[in-house]
């Protein structure tokens, strides 16, 4: 009987220490999450000392090796993977801008899109319509030297589109707008000829109809409309071939739409001599430039080749600093990688931090990740991705069959704040997705990956608006709300240590729909 109740204790001893020992870690982790919490700091690094992060950046790297740096100061295993390579880099200093006129300036407020061009210092010029018709550009042929010409479009956000098949569209529409203005020619001798009253065909429009010829005339730059705030991105249609002999030429600026509606009608209607100003440092870097995800890791003790990832993505537009899009997404990773590292966390699978390269120019990073990853697929627990707004997880919906893992996972996370509650619902199987799009998640979705991420809330009335940010100029430090980025690491480290402590993997079924 005696030997009997010393195996049952052993047992006992066996079992309950690791429960206490996770619990134990968990509190500590809710602890530094109330105490030292990082999670603003490394976003303040990130966005505010490296800024705008476009791959082919220096930017990019810095930030990339500031990672690194950290990560290894905390202990956890991390290095640099090679995603891809970029023929030219590209770096953006400061823009100026103003109007100058007789009777009154103004301070341009503008941007331009990454891997556009820069001006040859500062650079003053009259300001001319672009032209419609070739009657049009030969009657300003010569005063398009040293001239600012606006164009016509409103801006999206890409630059001018100067592939050959927009070419080919620029050749149709000049030869409508020709057949427009014989048409227009006729109409007019009819008007006057004969007392009718026809009115005019208007001209076919596509911004820089004339861009070759504009800038071969020796035209500074163009100059397009855009909303506010302005949305400025990169040169998506020319990236993979532009290489330092084709770069862009001139500067393409997108104008705040009130100020560009005075210049034009300066222009047009009042016929006024005034000049614009700009200093644009746009650079370039003589390629090829290699871009990397980071990849940190605290190795599972019992399941190391089964991985829980928390990932986002680390490169950002950077006519803004990326204080959202995804800087709300890498500094919760970071500090719930940090917390769990001081918590003296031992999870028995691998979790693995990830920030991924290229997002916004396609997924690259995630896209090369899987490509040279695809073997450990099978075993990846869940994808917990983060990319979106400072908006704290309130929830997260799962598959019927992990619903009760996770309703224990989280039950920690229902003492941290009241004011912030935290719900797991149940999700219904959906489509396996057969083309990645929107996030990162998404490319390990088409791999038949789960990536169950948290449902978020501005719980607390901040009237945050994502639209407002996305790929804009007010993508800032300043639009983070500290309180719900604080949280949202502790929850991140929370509920990836309880995925990565399950005694068995979390099943699949009911993710996706069966085929």
């Amino acid at each position: 009987m005696k030997k009997l109740l010393v195996c049952c204790t052993a047992f006992l001893s066996l079992w309950i220490q690791p429960f206490f020992a996770q619990k134990a870690v968990v509190e500590r982790i809710i602890e530094i999450g109330h105490q030292d919490n990082q999670a603003t700091h490394q976003l303040d690094i990130l966005t505010n000392r490296f800024g705008g992060r476009p791959i082919g950046s220096d930017a990019y790297e810095n930030a990339a090796e500031w990672m690194i740096h950290e990560y290894k100061k905390w202990g956890l295993d991390a290095q640099l993977e090679e995603a891809g390579e970029l023929s030219v880099g590209f770096n953006r200093g400061p823009w100026f801008g103003k109007l100058l006129s007789h009777d009154h300036g103004m301070t341009l407020h503008f941007a331009t899109p990454s891997y556009t061009s820069g001006t040859k210092g500062v650079q003053r010029g009259h300001v001319l319509m672009e032209p419609r018709t070739d009657q049009e550009f030969e009657r300003i042929k010569l005063k398009l030297k040293g001239a600012w010409v606006l164009i016509s479009g409103t801006n999206n956000g890409w630059p001018i589109d100067r592939t050959a098949q927009a070419d080919s569209i620029r050749q149709a529409i000049k030869q409508e707008n020709k057949e427009i203005d014989q048409k227009n020619a006729e109409l007019r001798k009819r008007n006057r000829e004969k007392g009718e009253n026809n009115k005019m065909i208007p001209y076919k429009e596509f911004p820089a109809l004339y861009y070759h010829e504009m800038v071969e005339a020796g035209a500074l730059g163009f100059i397009q409309s855009s909303e506010v705030p302005i949305r400025a991105l990169y040169d998506r249609k020319m990236i993979d071939s532009m290489t330092f002999d084709n770069l862009p030429e001139v500067p393409d600026i997108k104008l705040d739409r009130h100020q560009f509606d005075i210049i034009a009608q300066m222009v047009k209607e009042r016929r006024e001599d005034f000049l614009l100003e700009f200093d644009i440092r746009n650079h370039f870097k003589l390629g090829p430039i290699k871009y990397h995800n980071v990849v940190a890791s605290i190795r599972g003790s019992k399941y190391p080749d089964e991985q829980v990832i928390v990932c986002g993505h680390l490169d950002a537009f950077d006519t803004g600093t990326g204080g959202i899009d995804c800087g709300t997404g890498i500094a919760p990773m970071m500090e719930a990688a940090r917390m769990l590292a001081l918590s003296g966390a031992k999870p028995k699978r691998t979790i693995l931090f990830i920030a991924f390269a290229g997002e916004e120019f396609g997924l690259l990073g995630s896209k090369a990740y899987c490509k040279k990853h695809q073997q450990e697929l099978p075993k990846i627990v869940n994808v917990f991705n983060r990319d979106g707004g400072p908006e704290p997880p309130v929830g997260i919906a799962v598959s019927q069959a992990m619903y009760d893992d996770f309703v224990k996972i989280t039950q920690p996370i229902q003492k941290i704040r009241a004011d912030i509650p935290f719900k797991v619902t149940v999700r219904p199987p959906r489509k396996l997705p057969k083309v990645a799009g929107g996030t990162d998640s998404e490319v390990f979705a088409t791999y038949g990956v789960p990536t169950y991420g948290f449902t978020t809330k501005d719980v607390k009335g901040y009237n945050f608006n994502y639209g407002e940010i996305w790929h804009t100029e007010r993508d800032l430090f300043t639009k983070n709300i500290p309180e719900y980025l604080e949280h949202t690491a502790t929850v991140t480290a929370i509920t990836a240590l309880g995925v990565a402590n399950l005694d068995k993997p979390l099943p699949r079924e009911g993710v996706y729909e069966e085929n």
